[in-house]
């Protein structure tokens, strides 16, 4: 029986970055992963493959009719198959470096599925059936979550997805139905969107992306409709009956009225994600998960000793970089040091064009909350590099306590956003002033000038180009 001082059951971006950081620790550390390729959820089905895909999809969007604005005369032709290897080879160079770096921190590599049996004890089943049994000091849980099921519309990969199918149809489907309007289904939508699909989003709320600052979502989707995206809003699907050719849906008004037929070549069921611990054995250890298959954590300890769960099988955004972040607090307090992380300041980014960024408070929070806020403003359409670059779709906005200008918001939409929200996560950790960031100097010309313009504008000092 293999010992060890921690058995991570899960490969994703919790468990693999949990098993490095216990290594680079000088821990004896095992993490155990029944895909049979590291990365887990993100790196193989969402995350990864979705941007390579989005990227790619940018690109060939580009070359249709941005790229004659600029003075290049190009007529492109989609090779679907060859967009879908390039994202496939992205995933298998990803996979390889996280097995490199496993060898490189002395972490054990255990393909199977992993179940606790009992304190203490972790058996895995192999490939091949046969069982093994491997004993640690501390047990990490961190099996990620899975696409929620919708009652009435059965997934079968085929003419009806999920979020893994989207990323492998293999046409470019006339007609595309994204149930749900959240990141995921918006973002895969925009894929397809941009390949050639009608897309028509279907959401149960009045609302796109529930949780994003209301001025935000709303520009988002009046960005989207420019695009072609159709919204059914406050509406429910019923049903689905798949055919060789097609789907149709039956959907009806959520306050009442009269249902109708849906008719798409494809549909993507995208409502969210729910908690994956099936078949864990939590009962050998006395571990009883809430309604909503969450495990109760403090401090990543769950109630049986010994036993820590992060990522997305815990409270908390369901996010990559979130379930990296309990990774690493996880371990280091596991080896007697201080953990830990500030779930104000995890981001949330949508990877679409234009993305959306935000950290910490929306508007409503504050508001609901009773917090008295100032807030500073500044769109695209007056920055430099968004003007030259052609893409002034949306703004940045800084939300800041009015009595003391601490920064307790930040919200953008607009180009390759994901990349500069970044830079507040900074600051708010550094309990940071919008002053503070308004009298930093940023580079010019550049896209960031937005996200100084936004602090600037929480004094009344904004200055546009």
């Amino acid at each position: 029986m293999a010992q060890y001082d921690v058995v991570i059951i899960g490969g994703g971006p919790g468990g693999y970055n949990a098993a490095i950081r216990a290594g680079q620790l000088g821990m004896k550390v095992a993490c155990v992963e029944g895909r049979g390729v590291l990365g887990g959820t993100c790196l193989n089905v969402g995350c990864m493959p979705s941007k390579a895909l989005l990227h790619a999809s940018e690109m060939f969007t580009a070359a249709k009719g941005e790229f004659a604005t600029l003075g290049i005369e190009v007529e492109p032709k989609l090779n679907l198959l060859q967009m879908m290897k390039q994202k496939d080879d992205s995933v298998t160079a990803l996979t390889k470096g996280i097995e490199f770096l496993f060898k490189k921190n002395k972490v054990d590599y255990v393909r199977g599925w992993g179940r606790i049996a009992g304190p203490g004890k972790v058996v895995v089943k192999g490939e091949d059936g046969a069982e093994s049994t491997l004993e640690a000091k501390n047990i990490v849980i961190a099996t990620g979550s899975e696409p929620m099921p919708l009652p009435g519309v059965t997934v079968d990969q085929k003419r009806i997805v999920d979020s893994t199918g989207a990323l492998s149809l293999p046409e470019v489907p006339k007609s595309l139905v994204v149930i749900g309007a959240g990141i995921i289904g918006l973002e895969l939508g925009s894929v397809w969107r941009r390949l050639g699909a009608e897309v028509t989003v279907v959401e149960f709320l009045p609302r796109i992306c529930p949780g994003m600052d209301e001025e935000t979502a709303k520009t988002f989707q009046r960005s989207l409709t420019k695009q072609g995206f159709k919204f059914e809003l406050g509406a429910k699907v019923t049903g689905a009956k798949a055919g060789k050719s097609g789907v149709e849906l039956t959907v009806e008004p959520v306050e009442g009225g009269e249902t109708r037929t849906l008719k798409a070549d494809y549909v993507l069921v995208a409502i969210g994600r729910r908690t994956f611990t099936k078949d864990l054995g939590l009962d050998t250890v006395g571990i009883v998960p809430d309604k909503r298959g969450v495990i109760e954590t403090d401090h990543f300890k769950t109630s049986a000793a010994g036993v820590w769960a992060i990522g997305d099988v815990i409270h908390g955004p369901m996010l990559a970089h979130k379930a990296e972040e309990d990774a690493v607090a996880c371990i280091e307090l596991i080896a007697g040091k201080a953990g830990h992380v500030d779930y104000n300041l995890v981001p949330s980014v949508v990877y679409t064009a234009p993305e959306v960024a935000w950290v910490g408070k929306t508007e409503e929070q504050l508001k609901a909350d009773g917090v008295e806020y100032k807030v500073g403003k500044f769109p695209f359409t007056a920055n430099s590099r968004a003007k030259i670059n052609h893409e002034t779709d949306g703004f940045a906005k800084v939300l800041a306590d009015a009595r003391t200008d601490r920064i307790l918001g930040v919200h953008m939409v607009g180009p390759q956003v994901g990349e500069m929200i970044g830079e507040y996560c900074v600051a708010m950790a550094f309990a940071a002033a919008s002053e503070d960031v308004a009298r930093v100097c940023h580079p010019h010309p550049t896209r960031s000038e937005a996200g100084r313009q936004a602090a600037m504008g929480v004094e009344g000092w904004t200055m546009q180009a």
